[in-house]
């Protein structure tokens, strides 16, 4: 009978794969964010990663979106989540008479897009998003407190990132003011390019929307606005008299207000008219991250709030105001650039070594020191001693124990440190204490 062909292993791209000591660094940033989003009282919210297509799709008036992953089971039409705002939306709807407000979620899970894969860009993603939800009402001290939450996330990481800030009825207002709130969504979109075309370019793209040079130039110059906040509103304030711009200048004004009484540093946050964010749901303060060392990056998280989060699904006015931190993209950009803060390592404090005929001695001595909360292992390979012990040495452990019968007999074992090879005998809770100082 003929072997059968083997098939070759391989992983579809676009899908990250850690090896285990990567992804001890990776899940331990994670709980990082996590300990963050605890501290500031948001509570944890798992949404099913599968859901109604038509929820899913709601925003688009029901087109599926080429990036969604999409398919039929039965008579069922389903799709998998793309972030985390719509199942929220969906959330908060079906559950909005039991719910307390201000309702403040954290979510920290995978996300799907069927986008073409690249350096920093997935089409399975961690994404980790806390999210503000207010009923009818919400003060802007909670955009306050939600940036404030994203810049302890990555400061909790140990990043050196700015947060440009922003708010879209300061562009919205201009645009107004010169006539062409018909043409808002396409105006936005050609300024949110300039960091990638030349103004010439952008004028001519705007021309072609019937917006005149002097007209066009001017966006450019608001858009290029950036500084510290006192500096720009003491540039732009007076800019514009349109009651949309003004609201816009009055709730950044106010921001900022809350930035300092949260003592974020100075230096760690800017306000750019220049961020815009591609969203349409977002109406009022929108931010993003950057790396100062590495702008290349591009944004690393961002956020904004939104009037009405649950517009599609209910006729209960829910404003909202949100950060999310695109997880994976990060990591896979500090691990290819060695920007990784933390080592690779084992995860065991200690590994012990049995001699002899005492493995069973060793396993209830495993046990008794996870009881202690110390990470132990048993190494019960077929080895010899010598092996086990450079075994350790490579996997880098910090002590090891060893157990021989006449270990067993005293019930004092041999702990020995492995960086400066100092050994003592012990007894277990002795040892206890020792592996505990380090």
């Amino acid at each position: 009978m003929m072997d059968k062909k083997k098939i070759t292993p391989r992983k579809l791209s676009g899908f990250m794969e850690l090896p285990p000591e990567k992804q001890i660094i990776f899940d331990e940033m994670k709980d990082k964010i996590r300990k963050v989003f605890d501290r500031n009282c948001f509570m944890p919210l798992d949404t099913p990663v599968l859901e109604y297509a038509e929820i899913l799709l709601a925003k688009n008036n029901g087109e599926i979106d080429k990036e969604i992953y999409h398919f039929k089971k039965g008579d069922t039409e389903i799709a998998m989540r793309y972030d985390f705002t719509v199942p929220l939306a969906r959330f908060v709807a079906m559950n909005s008479e039991t719910l307390t407000y201000p309702f403040k979620r954290y979510q920290i899970g995978k996300n799907y897009r069927g986008e073409k894969a690249q350096r920093g860009r997935f089409r399975e993603f961690y994404q980790c998003d806390a999210d503000i939800i207010g009923n009818e009402k919400l003060p802007i001290v909670a955009d306050a407190e939600s940036i404030n939450t994203f810049y302890q996330c990555y400061d909790a990481l140990k990043l050196n990132v700015v947060i440009h800030i922003s708010n879209r009825n300061i562009l919205f207002g201009f645009i107004e003011e010169l006539g062409y709130q018909e043409n808002a969504s396409e105006v936005l979109t050609i300024l949110d390019k300039l960091d990638k075309i030349k103004v010439e370019n952008a004028i001519f793209e705007l021309n072609k929307l019937g917006i005149k040079n002097e007209s066009a130039q001017q966006l450019i110059n608001l858009t290029n606005k950036k500084g510290s906040f006192d500096e720009v509103l003491g540039e732009i304030k007076n800019f514009s008299t349109a009651d949309t711009y003004i609201k816009g200048i009055n709730e950044i004004t106010e921001l900022s207000s809350y930035l300092q009484a949260y003592k974020i540093p100075k230096d760690k946050y800017v306000l750019d008219i220049g961020v815009i964010r591609g969203h349409n749901y977002y109406t009022g303060t929108i931010f993003e991250s950057f790396l100062l060392e590495h702008p290349e990056f591009g944004a690393l998280g961002g956020g904004g709030r939104y009037d009405n989060l649950a517009q599609y699904y209910t006729d209960k006015n829910l404003p909202g105001v949100g950060m999310s931190i695109g997880f994976t993209k990060l990591f896979d950009l500090l691990d290819y650039n060695g920007l990784l803060q933390d080592t690779p390592r084992y995860p065991a404090d200690v590994i012990i070594i049995p001699m002899g005929d005492t493995i069973n001695n060793c396993l209830n001595l495993s046990t008794y020191l996870r009881e202690q909360n110390i990470k132990a292992e048993v190494n019960y390979d077929d080895r010899s001693f010598k092996a086990k012990l450079k075994d350790a040495n490579r996997k880098e452990v910090p002590y090891v124990i060893i157990v021989g019968e006449n270990e067993v007999a005293t019930g004092k074992y041999t702990l020995k440190n492995m960086r400066n090879s100092e050994q003592f005998s012990l007894t277990k809770e002795e040892c206890i204490n020792k592996i505990k100082a380090e």
